[in-house]
């Protein structure tokens, strides 16, 4: 009867209260923290020791990161010096420019006045001292400018007396443009260049008399002298005739 002090130990037992402990929930998330932290680390040194297996030298890393980041600190102060530079080329650049455009203005004046004077030189080698005397009068000035329409241009000339200003001289000026047309030479009178409104120019002073005349030359028509002939109202008194080249300036 094997089966009697097996019951009595089961009755006694069955007796005894079971006792369950429950963990806090503040050693649930510390464990929790922990084990995310253990993952974490493992997860880390599992890494660097696959770098390391794989040749990965952390240091030396480092080191190249460091030479690199002085290179582009050099290359970023070389960068400043070429934009300082060429912000100096672009100035000197500008102020050539201003220059070379100061240079052709006083270029064109000067070329300008040397114009005049070789008309002014032209005038007084043509002039016959004997005419001028005779006459008592004599050109003093003559200049060619552009005129407002394409075509159109504008003779300045002044007249002064040669020798005493006593009385009023008097007479009419004869002007006419030498040129070329079709290849033939041609000349075009006062008439022509002013459409058939002016056959002369009448001039009457004591002293100085100024002409501005606007003459209209064809397009197709290429001028080359402008000639003026003084002719005075004195009887027997000789024209005095003076030749310009044709040069235009610009308009003031």
């Amino acid at each position: 009867m094997a089966l009697g002090p097996l019951t009595a130990i089961l009755r006694r037992d069955a007796g005894a209260p079971t006792v369950v402990r429950q963990h806090t929930p503040g050693v649930r998330i510390a464990l929790t923290i922990f084990a995310v932290l253990a993952a974490v680390l493992a997860f880390y040194l599992v890494y660097e020791l696959g770098r390391y297996d794989a040749g990965y030298d952390r240091q030396a890393v480092a080191q190249q990161r460091t030479e690199l980041e002085v290179q582009i600190e050099h290359l970023e102060k070389e960068n400043r010096q070429l934009r300082t530079q060429l912000a100096e080329l672009d100035t000197i650049r500008a102020g050539r420019e201003r220059e070379q455009g100061e240079l052709a203005r006083s270029l064109g004046e000067l070329q300008a006045q040397v114009a005049r004077q070789s008309q002014e030189l032209a005038f007084y080698r043509g002039v016959v001292a004997q005419g001028a005397a005779t006459i008592g009068v004599r050109i003093e000035q003559l200049r060619v400018t552009a005129g407002a329409h394409p075509g159109n241009y504008v003779v300045h000339m002044a007249l002064v007396r040669s020798g005493r200003s006593e009385s009023e001289v008097s007479g009419t000026l004869q002007v006419s443009l030498d040129g070329e047309e079709a290849g033939a030479a041609k000349t075009l009178d006062l008439a022509a260049l002013t459409g058939g409104h002016q056959q002369n120019l009448r001039y009457g002073f004591r002293y100085v008399q100024n002409f501005d005349q606007e003459l209209i030359v064809p397009p197709t028509f290429k001028p080359e002298r402008l000639a003026v002939e003084v002719q005075s109202r004195q009887p027997g008194v000789a024209p005095l005739a003076q030749t310009f080249l044709w040069s235009v300036e610009a308009s003031p």
